[in-house]
């Protein structure tokens, strides 16, 4: 079992659509971070809208996602790639809140009002930054408005963390994207918006025996679509001990020499997978003789 997403694309070519299931991206950030139920949500939509922007780059481009709120929650980043892959963390990931009526995790509250930022790293001098406002504090509905006032596209999304009852674990996670192309019409338009609401949930459709073909056939309706591709998902991080020794080589001789001798050595924190890294007192002063030697 893997995760995936499935582009696709209208026959008449109006429209196009991406349909994801990101469960296993999302239990592996949970069980990475050891996120409490709300900041798990909070995290799990962001990893999948970073790789919903992520699926629309080609190359090595990076895309990188930050909720910037001024909420309890504080801020959510995520680094997506156009090979599915992302990794990610939220800033306080100890909410544990009520759930809605619904049953629904409870977010917005806790992002409050901010930015919703996107940069992407296509390999150039510079990379692109876009902003908007969070308008709702959902993220689906946050990336839907930045793809119609940063790219002027139409757009809706949907992104769903389902939590296992009684446990802080994922049960489900994904979502879907549909964006209205240049020649479609508004009467399209209309009906496309009809199929949106009568659509089931997104953890009903991702429960079902083929759910990312179920969520497509109910975002088209009517409308015949072709399947482009279907490329897998995961989370996954690019740190190393390589990096992080240039980075601590980065800080100076001076740096180094105070952190031998106060701690004899030194263990950094990816905060992106939570994952550590030693480093001993020779191997400092390798990295101290190393600098001298640049």
């Amino acid at each position: 079992m893997t995760d995936k997403i499935l582009k696709s694309i209208s026959k008449n070519g109006h429209f196009r659509a991406f349909a994801l299931d990101s469960t296993l991206t999302v239990r592996e950030a949970q069980e990475r971070h050891q996120t409490m139920p709300t900041s798990t949500v909070a995290l799990g939509r962001t990893l999948i809208a970073a790789q919903i922007l992520g699926a629309n780059e080609k190359g090595d481009s990076k895309i990188t996602v930050k909720i910037l709120g001024d909420g309890a929650m504080g801020a959510i980043v995520a680094v997506a790639d156009a090979k599915g892959n992302v990794k990610g963390y939220v800033q306080n990931k100890d909410l544990d809140y009520k759930k809605a009526s619904t049953g629904e995790v409870l977010v917005a509250p806790f992002i409050g009002n901010g930015f919703f930022v996107v940069i992407k790293d296509m390999g150039l001098r510079q990379p692109y930054t876009g902003q908007t406002d969070l308008i709702t504090g959902e993220i689906g509905e946050d990336l839907a408005w930045y793809f119609l006032s940063s790219e002027q596209t139409p757009s809706s999304v949907g992104l769903n963390v389902l939590l296992n009852d009684g446990e802080d674990s994922v049960k489900i996670a994904g979502g879907f994207m549909l964006q209205a192309l240049p020649d479609a019409t508004e009467d399209e338009i209309t009906l496309m918006e009809k199929n949106i609401k009568a659509m089931p949930s997104i953890s009903e459709m991702l429960l079902k025996e083929k759910p990312l073909e179920a969520m497509l056939a109910a975002l088209y309706g009517e409308l015949e679509y072709t399947i482009l591709a279907e490329s897998p998902l995961a989370f996954a991080c690019d740190c190393s001990k390589e990096r992080f020794a240039e980075g601590l080589q980065s800080l100076g001789s001076q740096a180094l020499t105070e952190i031998i001798e106060e701690d004899h050595g030194a263990e950094v924190l990816c905060q992106f997978c939570g994952r550590k890294y030693e480093f001993t007192e020779k191997e400092l002063n390798d990295l101290i003789l190393g600098a001298a030697q640049k």
